[in-house]
């Protein structure tokens, strides 16, 4: 039995070191009859253990986190997972977080990131180690990289990291681009405009849209409530110059039956276009980040917001979130 006295302050550094618990320490030091060095080996195939063992857990809960580089022409948002939100929401599990996510950030891909430094060990040998220290097995659930002229982010309370990019740096662009960032964390688009859907996404989309409509008016008119309306389009995409304008000469027969004046037409036929178009747009309302409503001023759009800039668009967005 070994004999080598374990002080304190070894069991500190050993402590700083890892994030091991005291007690974790002092036994991994006695093991390694002193050895600092042998004694990370030690808490390191505990980890290893710990982790072959929870391999086959869900790591669901854990920590959104984002960083941004100092001039702003690159960002990262990434998800340390655990099994828990008692440890995602642990100070130490957050730190850790903070440390990977400004490591993530010096690279370009997931791969390259499990693969850095991490204070002598990869990235991927701190999870592991990390695991053991903890109990619970962690992994690196999301992995997104942004760059553009100008990169901001936002950071819903550690659940959901969003990053956008802008064309260009414009005056108050930390603002427009922090803006941007909360509307894609708060409303989840799936893509920056309709013009980067497949048309086949759309019609087959459309097709089940319509048709769960259909089901529900059967329902509705059983009970003699008032039927949704069952649009014939759902993306701007579909809107052709032909389509738009048969709606146009639908809406002046409609404005006629109602006994309309013809010389006041000009004024009401551009709501009721703006209305058509809300109506047969609701794929893009939904998962287009631009033409959604945005979430700090609804009689707006997304592209409407940006455009009170000037000239600057948005380049492109991330969004990591936790489960």
């Amino acid at each position: 039995m070994s004999t080598v006295k374990i002080t304190a302050a070894e069991v500190n550094k050993l402590r700083q070191a890892t994030g091991a618990g005291m007690m974790d320490c002092k036994k991994a030091l006695v093991e390694a009859e002193g050895d600092f060095d042998n004694a990370i080996s030690v808490l390191r195939k505990k980890g290893q253990k710990v982790a072959e063992k929870r391999a086959d857990r869900d790591s669901s809960e854990g920590a959104a986190v984002s960083k941004i580089n100092a001039d702003h022409t690159e960002g990262v948002a990434i998800v340390l997972g655990c099994e828990t939100d008692f440890v995602g929401k642990n100070e130490n599990f957050l730190a850790l977080a903070s440390k990977l996510a400004d490591i993530a950030l010096t690279t370009n891909s997931k791969e390259d990131f499990l693969a850095a430094d991490f204070d002598g060990m990869t990235v991927a040998e701190k999870l592991v180690e990390q695991t053991g220290v903890i109990g619970e097995k962690l992994d690196i659930t999301a992995f997104e990289k942004l760059k553009a002229d100008y990169v901001g982010t936002y950071v819903h309370i550690n659940k959901i990291a969003a990053l956008v990019g802008l064309s260009a740096k414009v005056d108050n662009a930390d603002v427009l681009a922090k803006d941007v960032s909360m509307q894609v964390a708060s409303m989840g688009a799936s893509s920056l405009s309709y013009k980067d859907f497949d048309p086949a996404f759309v019609a087959s989309e459309t097709e089940a849209r319509i048709a769960v409509i259909e089901k529900d008016n059967i329902e509705l008119g059983r009970l003699g409530k008032t039927l949704k309306n069952v649009p014939k389009y759902i993306s701007m995409g579909q809107l052709t110059p032909e389509v738009i304008a048969e709606a146009e000469e639908t809406a002046k027969a409609e404005l006629k039956a109602e006994g309309k004046p013809e010389q006041i037409w000009d004024r009401i036929l551009p709501g009721k276009m703006e209305r058509f178009i809300s109506d047969n747009t609701t794929l893009d309302q939904e998962q287009c980040l631009l033409d959604q409503k945005f979430i700090k001023d609804e009689k707006k759009t997304v592209a409407e917001y940006v455009t009170s800039y000037g000239n600057v668009e948005i380049s492109g967005f991330k969004r990591a979130t936790v489960g």
